[in-house]
């Protein structure tokens, strides 16, 4: 039986209005809280990377899609400290809130249906980890497959100065066995996100060493 996700519920001023259902959430177009966390991998000198997870093809919304490296929800009562679990479930990644890095919030509202709205306080976090991608262990049920893909590439994306970019990565057989592919993707291979957004992704790798 599927659990009921309850979240907490704000106005536009981020004051705390009460709780609803994660269905009535979106149905309602109703403010609430997620977290983000964008894995980077390389240093300021060999430029930066930044990991994409490929969504599955069964997700309500954005299937097949790359999309931030771990995120989700924070349920009623929780913090975005509460959020490393979307690491674990997702990627098998163990982390301490401490050593991630904390870019900001970033509020957001974008309609994807008639029937779905989504209005999102975003707690954007970013988190240093080099190993390989066959070592991620995915929740292969969400998450298709894990991309590397260039910050500064990716930057020239989503500044519209390049249509195309070439990503690294891998994906899973019916066996759940790695695949390694390459591929040229545009913007529209993505999940949407505002250019504010991402702009304060870009600042926030622009501070690290």
């Amino acid at each position: 039986m599927a659990v009921t996700e309850v979240l907490d519920v704000f106005n536009e001023k981020k004051d705390w209005i009460g709780t609803a259902t994660r269905g009535e959430v979106h149905r309602e177009g109703l403010w609430h809280q997620v977290f983000h966390c964008w894995v980077v991998s390389g240093s300021r000198k060999e430029g930066w990377k930044l990991l994409f997870q490929l969504r599955h093809p069964s997700k309500e919304t954005f299937p097949d899609k790359l999309d931030t490296s771990s995120a989700g929800h924070l349920l009623a009562g929780e913090t975005p400290e509460d959020g490393l679990r979307e690491l674990e479930e997702e990627l098998g990644l163990s982390a301490r809130y401490e050593d991630l890095i904390y870019c900001g919030m970033h509020q957001e509202e974008y309609r994807i249906s008639e029937h779905y709205m989504d209005r999102e306080f975003t707690h954007v976090h970013l988190y240093r980890c080099d190993q390989r991608l066959e070592d991620y262990r995915v929740q292969q049920s969400e998450v298709s497959g894990v991309f590397w893909v260039g910050a500064e590439d990716f930057r020239e994306l989503v500044q519209g100065k390049t249509e195309r970019i070439a990503i690294n990565g891998i994906t899973y057989d019916e066996h759940q066995r790695p695949l390694h592919e390459q591929h040229e993707v545009s913007l529209s291979d993505y999940t949407d996100n505002t250019e504010t957004y991402y702009e304060l992704l870009f600042r926030a790798l622009e501070k690290l060493e």
